[in-house]
């Protein structure tokens, strides 16, 4: 932190004010910009740590922290922690149900579902923080000397929420697979189950020529959709995220005090539902993998 400092000091010159040199003849500043990427930090063996993977590993670790605190000598009598977790399991065991409808089904998704809503939850809460986008280091950018804050909130990254994205869809076929077998799930996308009926059913029902081949081809519209559900969780997330801090950064910059915090409680809200947003809708793709189509 101590070469930072020099670094500003040395551009703004001894006088410090308008980011002046000592001689007064010229104006530089060290600026920092809201990049719609997130900016590299440092690398190791050439992997790229970026300021907002940062955020995810602190959050992370967050998250292990409560996690443990909460399991750690477990009484059935629940106090302090453990009465607090208690709270939050048993609430989102009962809305999960109302979701799935059945007890068992909602034990089985809901680790992934509730781990899914506190990390993007923590993420996007992260970004909001007074000190956040304050600590950080002068790099080079563009020509010009740049300040990189260490931390970014991890959703404010079209990476971060594209990987979650990812990780919601495939997480659903895999779930099918098990659930379903690897053919009935399959057959909901490419449909040759419906092909081999018309043999068999042609005889008794003369519709088959005309309905079993258009459900083959919807087959192909629901592998379609399947993109899409990762196109629309990654950027409906990031886009929120990415914009409320670009706001709140600008009224900051606008109007220093009082007139911001309005924006930062909206963007506590925004933060909240962006996160029950992609879990319940995780959720759903993951309960509807689970039932075979009819």
């Amino acid at each position: 932190m101590s070469e930072i400092k020099d670094q500003i000091a040395k551009k703004q010159g001894e006088s410090g004010a308008g980011g002046s040199v000592a001689s007064g003849e010229t104006h530089e500043e060290i600026h920092h910009e809201n990049t719609i990427f997130a900016e590299t930090l440092f690398q190791v063996k050439g992997f790229e740590v970026t300021n907002s993977f940062l955020s995810s590993i602190v959050v992370t670790f967050v998250l292990v922290a409560f996690f443990l605190a909460a399991g750690w000598r477990i009484r059935k009598v629940p106090r302090g922690v453990q009465n607090f977790f208690e709270i939050i399991l048993e609430g989102a065991l009962g809305f999960v149900d109302s979701i799935t409808g059945n007890r068992k089904t909602s034990e089985k998704l809901l680790p992934i579902t509730l781990a899914l809503f506190l990390f993007i939850l923590l993420n996007n809460w992260f970004g909001i923080l007074p000190i956040i986008g304050t600590i950080g280091v002068v790099k080079a950018h563009g020509g010009e000397e740049a300040f990189v804050p260490f931390f970014r909130g991890g959703t404010a990254d079209l990476n971060m929420t594209l990987a979650l994205s990812l990780f919601a869809v495939v997480t659903s076929h895999i779930i099918g697979v098990f659930s379903v077998g690897s053919w009935k799930h399959f057959n909901k996308f490419i449909n040759f189950e419906t092909l081999m009926e018309i043999p068999k059913k042609i005889s008794k029902d003369k519709n088959v020529l005309f309905v079993n081949p258009i459900k083959f081809v919807v087959g192909f519209m629901e592998i379609i959709s399947e993109f899409a559900k990762v196109a629309s969780l990654s950027f409906r997330l990031f886009g929120n995220i990415f914009a409320g801090e670009v706001l709140l950064a600008s009224m900051a910059m606008i109007f220093a005090f009082a007139i911001p915090l309005p924006f930062m409680f909206l963007e506590v809200l925004v933060g909240l539902v962006q996160a029950a947003v992609f879990a319940i809708l995780t959720l759903v793709f993951m309960s509807m993998a689970m039932e075979a189509e009819h």
